[in-house]
């Protein structure tokens, strides 16, 4: 099975990035965790990303925050799938790594979730990998099958708790 490669901006990044490292781990999909600035280390960035599906990776996870530049520069680096984690930030609410994230230029293609939303990263990276592993898929399918019964069984709950009720 391919790799994921998790990147980070920066340490601080960690405590939400640290969500889709335990999905993965989860699902036991093997997967390297990096802290690799497209700003301040840029010859390691570019050494990583240009040699990632030489190394096995399949596809690149990138957070980072504020002007975000980390997923767009590894997709330009790279032809694997990049997936961006636009991360929030205290100045502008993480708006700005959103936009910074998701608006690429024609030719370089950046997937992106939501702001601070590493567990859709991971899941979007697995139903990736999962187009050429039977396995993964059929442990994507359980885990689907597992929120559905979880939400159905907190409206059940819901409901007879209040159908006597009225307004």
């Amino acid at each position: 099975m391919k790799k994921v490669a998790v990147i980070m901006g920066s340490k601080s990044d960690l405590p939400i990035v640290q969500k889709a490292i335990e999905i993965l781990q989860d699902f036991h999909v093997p997967f390297e965790a990096h802290i690799l600035s497209a700003h301040r280390t840029p010859e390691a960035l570019k050494k990583f990303a240009s040699q990632a599906h030489a190394h096995g990776f399949g596809i690149v996870i990138a957070a980072a925050g504020k002007s975000a530049h980390l997923a767009g520069v590894v997709a330009s680096l790279t032809t694997l799938p990049v997936i961006a984690i636009p991360m929030l930030t205290s100045d502008l609410k993480g708006v700005d790594s959103l936009l910074s994230s998701v608006q690429m230029p024609s030719g370089i293609p950046v997937a992106c979730v939501g702001i601070n939303a590493s567990e859709n990263a991971a899941l979007l990276a697995l139903e990736i990998l999962a187009i050429n592993e039977p396995s993964l898929q059929n442990k994507l399918t359980c885990k689907r099958q597992e929120q559905e019964e979880k939400i159905l069984k907190a409206d059940q709950e819901i409901y007879l708790t209040y159908k006597e009720s009225h307004l």
